[in-house]
């Protein structure tokens, strides 16, 4: 099995939208709805004093969706990690749209975590009794 994460970094963003929280939450709202994933608890977030950045944090049952904005540098960096495989998501087209970014670069990583021997072992446990599954 594997998940999946993006590592995304928006540069030459607008500074007024990058300290607008309302649009920190549409985005997520976004993701939420779109990728079908499941917060378990509200998003925590932090509004910087002045022209300070915005982060966000939320825990999702697929794994955690994060966001620090630094409007001094006109830069959004989200991260998003999800257990199971989704579909791409337009992060370029919204994050070109909702914060006027002039660059965004999206990484997208596979995260493998099944390992065959692990599974081999645990089965072998399983039919020796020595361990169980609730």
């Amino acid at each position: 099995m594997s998940g999946v994460e993006w590592v995304v970094d928006a540069r030459g963003c607008d500074p007024a939208a990058l300290a607008d929280l309302g649009r920190l939450q549409r985005l997520f709202a976004r993701l939420f709805d779109d990728l079908h994933l499941h917060p378990v608890r509200d998003t925590v977030w932090h509004q910087f004093a002045g022209a300070g950045g915005i982060t966000g944090m939320c825990l999702l049952a697929e794994s955690h969706l994060t966001c620090h904005t630094f409007p001094e540098y006109g830069s959004l960096c989200l991260n998003l990690f999800c257990c199971r495989p989704r579909p791409d998501w337009p992060f370029v087209t919204f994050l070109k749209h909702e914060f006027a970014a002039a660059e965004v670069e999206v990484r997208q990583l596979e995260r493998a975590y099944d390992h065959e021997p692990a599974r081999s072992q645990l089965s072998q446990l399983r039919s020796a009794g020595t361990v169980s599954v609730v």
